[in-house]
């Protein structure tokens, strides 16, 4: 290794880790096997005496790579938090001693794996450098809003409160959106405690509009610029320095410098017109959003029917209507928030129209999400309007007005209801962009082995669908944020809200998921305090979700290129060009640091500062590997970092137990896994080798994406491997697990255990 390292390591005895491991064998191993020029103990590493004493190493004795043997690399990141220098941990605690019983005949092998994991911790850090900042970008505090509505202005106006610059674009002539045509606004609160008796005196009832106000804060702020009646017409660059073509309706166009962007672009009313059965072509049947425009321009006076102008003293809500439905041209989803908006609905009604306005809600599933929930509901009863589980057949003209057809669920009775207007309760459809994967996502439908024969068909179909662009990308992927199911923008709500496919750029509000304004605000302020800091980790060089802080990014050996472009193809955040020569073009301030490019090198040229082929190899490599007749398998497990690992971690502190024979490596995406790993592993005599991923497939859990997916497909070459090595196919699997999988985790391991018994060691054994 070159002269300027020095190796110093660290040893933690605290948490029962002396009590449990020979700490002087440990320092021996990493001494004499990992060639560390110092190594030190510690009763407790991570307190203050501890974190100083690894602080001398760095600044007095000049020590440029620490290894440091204590608790999971997932605890205590804040004590061990050296940047300065490129640093390793072993973990002990979770992945030895918590994940073994404390019983004198598994002593051995618990020391044994404290042994290997030392080995591991030592051969990484000698492999890897102190990642710095490309120093590609500076500070930009300036963030694109697209969309002017109530996500979009409460996007901008948090941003603003956090000092931040903010341009919004919106594509009409007015602030407000949707929410700016609403009469009244869905509650914010569920009820207080006072109970006069026994009925609240205080339920929730139908909110004043305050969009307006909402429009003139924004208007009123020195550091937001609002953009009427305009688009984005290109959008290129990378977080810290995007660039956007600002285009009026009128062609002039302007062009700005963004530190990130949020895409609060909305939704669409679902196409009534093909709901015939329900007497959508019936001047009083109207939709949910017609009706906001009724009561509004009723004001507080009576709300009239639009074919005669007569006032509504019957009205029939159907909820559901289109929606949650495998019909042709029905919404295959529930927008959630229908049935709040038809009790507000139903409450104009009662306060408009009078008291003895009879108010009916056919629901067949009624969802009331949000504060106000239940007790909005319970407000509803109080103002006597009806509800009544019903399944809706057919809406037929009688008259004016028109007459509902439904099945009494309740009675099992069927019923036919007259009503001055019929509501339709229809579903959201989101304002997204054309998904760029669309031909993809439709192909993995598809068995692997059909997909080649059915590409042209499915090109062909996506392509007959035209959808206007919304943000213009530059990007070889496409020119808009990839989607999730039913259209909605690509953003996983549980895993990793907000974050999209493209680094720097954030959804929120109804694009994401169907919401109503208060659900939709919060979206927004979330949204905004992901663009502010995707903003200034781009000033600092360093990587945004899940790798937040992260100075490395990729690099290659340009010599050994083949330029098979499978890291551009491959890479999920649009992260990798080409040069006018064909090799690949980092982009690091898109770059997410999954190591995707790095598995899919069949040439092993890419690698991070602190992540590459040997960090891992030289882990798998260093491990001992007893022979045949020891009777002491190895099994390899790769664990994600961001699910797999830490339900490893849980299930060692739940008291779970791990197989002895496993050697786990955190790897930060499946994704990432090189099969020269695999074959190296093999070779050197590991009899099993377990793969630990994200959920895979429409409702992927994958931080970045498509790791879990890739591997699988790698894999499928790696039984061809095994058989030339004649090894059982069977010795090497890929699973799909959950950060919550704290028990299946180690079944898991167990699982692999099982297999090798069966088989028999690996003929590979020294």
């Amino acid at each position: 290794m070159a002269d300027d390292k020095k190796f110093a390591g660290f040893i933690c005895t605290g948490c029962g880790i002396g009590d449990r491991l020979d700490a002087g064998q440990l320092e021996a191993v990493a001494k004499r096997e990992g060639k560390m020029a110092t190594c030190q103990q510690h009763e407790m590493l991570c307190s203050k005496d501890g974190v100083q004493l690894i602080r001398n190493a760095i600044d007095t004795d000049g020590a440029t790579h620490i290894m440091i043997a204590a608790c999971s690399r997932r605890a205590k990141v804040e004590a061990f938090n050296f940047t300065d220098v490129a640093m390793s941990r072993a973990n002990l605690r979770e992945g030895v001693i918590w994940a073994r019983p404390n019983t004198d005949e598994n002593q051995e092998t618990t020391q044994d794996m404290a042994d290997d994991y030392i080995r591991m911790a030592c051969a990484e850090v000698k492999f890897m450098t102190k990642p710095h900042a490309s120093g590609e970008q500076a500070l930009n505090k300036t963030i694109l809003v697209v969309g002017g509505g109530v996500t979009g202005m409460t996007a901008a106006l948090e941003t603003a409160a956090a000092g931040f610059s903010v341009h919004l674009v919106e594509k009409t002539g007015a602030l407000g959106g949707w929410a700016a045509k609403w009469h009244k606004r869905i509650p914010t609160r569920a009820a207080a405690d006072g109970v006069l008796n026994g009925t609240n005196v205080d339920l929730p009832m139908p909110m004043d509009n305050d969009v307006d106000a909402m429009i003139a804060a924004v208007q009123g702020s020195d550091k937001i610029t609002v953009h009427l009646n305009s688009t984005i017409t290109k959008t290129s660059g990378a977080p810290g320095r995007f660039s956007a073509d600002i285009t009026t309706e009128s062609g002039s166009t302007a062009t700005e410098n963004f530190g990130a962007i949020i895409q609060a672009s909305g939704w669409k009313a679902f196409d009534a017109s093909g709901l015939t059965y329900l007497g959508s072509a019936n001047a009083d049947v109207v939709t949910n959003v017609e009706l906001e425009a009724l009561a509004k321009a009723a004001g507080d006076g009576p709300i009239k029917r639009p074919s005669d102008g007569k006032e509504v003293k019957s009205v029939v809500f159907v909820q559901n209507a289109g929606q949650n439905s495998k019909e042709e041209g029905h919404l295959p989803y529930h927008s959630g928030i229908g049935d709040l908006v038809a009790i507000k609905q139903a409450m104009y009604f009662k306060a408009q129209n009078g008291k003895d306005c009879d108010t009916t809600i056919l629901f067949d599933n009624l969802r009331t999400p949000g504060a106000a929930g239940e007790d909005f509901y319970r407000s509803g009863q109080q103002q006597m309007v009806i509800f009544s589980k019903g399944k809706v057949n057919e809406v037929t003209s009688a008259g004016n007005g028109a007459s509902v057809s439904f099945k009494d669920q309740i009675l099992d009775e069927d019923v036919k209801l007259d009503a001055d207007l019929v509501v339709l309760d229809l579903g959201m459809v989101p304002n997204s962009g054309p998904n760029p994967y669309a031909v993809t996502d439709e192909l993995e439908k598809l068995p692997f082995q059909e997909r080649d024969k059915h590409k042209a068909e499915v090109e062909a179909k996506i392509a007959s669908v035209t959808i206007e662009s919304i943000l213009n990308l530059d990007y070889r992927q496409g020119t808009d944020l990839p989607h999730l199911v039913n259209g909605f923008t690509d953003s996983h709500f549980i895993c990793f809200p907000y974050e999209t496919r493209r680094s720097g750029i954030y959804a929120a509000g109804p694009v994401r998921r169907p919401m109503d304004i208060k659900q939709a605000q919060d979206d927004a302020t979330g949204a905004a305090m992901k663009a502010i800091q995707a903003a200034v980790n781009a000033g600092q060089g360093s990587a945004a979700h899940p790798r937040v802080g992260d100075l490395s990014f990729p690099s290659f050996r340009k010599e050994g290129c083949t330029q098979c472009k499978r890291c551009t193809v491959e890479c999920p955040f649009g992260a990798i060009n080409e040069d006018e020569q064909r090799y690949p073009q980092f982009n690091e301030s898109r770059c997410r640091r999954c190591g995707t490019c790095m598995g899919a090198c069949p040439v092993r040229v890419i690698s991070f500062e602190n992540y590459s082929i040997d960090t891992v190899g030289q882990q798998i490599k260093n491990v001992d590997m007893p022979d045949e007749f020891s009777e002491k398998p190895r099994i390899l497990v790769l664990a994600c970092e961001n699910d797999a690992y830490p339900a490893l971690d849980q299930a060692a502190m739940s008291g779970q137990e791990i197989s002895p024979w496993a050697r786990i490596i955190p790897v930060r995406c499946l994704g990432s896994v090189s099969l020269s790993w695999v074959t190296d592993a093999m070779n050197s005599g590991y009899d099993g080798i377990v793969m630990m991923g994200c959920q895979r497939g429409a409702d992927y859990q994958c931080h970045f994406v498509r790791g879990s997916t890739m591997a699988a497909e790698r894999m499928m070459k790696v039984g061809d491997t095994l058989q030339t090595l004649n090894l059982e196919p069977e010795r090497v699997i890929v699973h799909e697990v959950a950060i919550t999988d704290i028990e299946r985790a180690p079944r898991l391991i167990k699982e692999m255990e099982e297999v090798v018994e069966k088989v028999g060691m690996s003929p590979f054994k020294f």
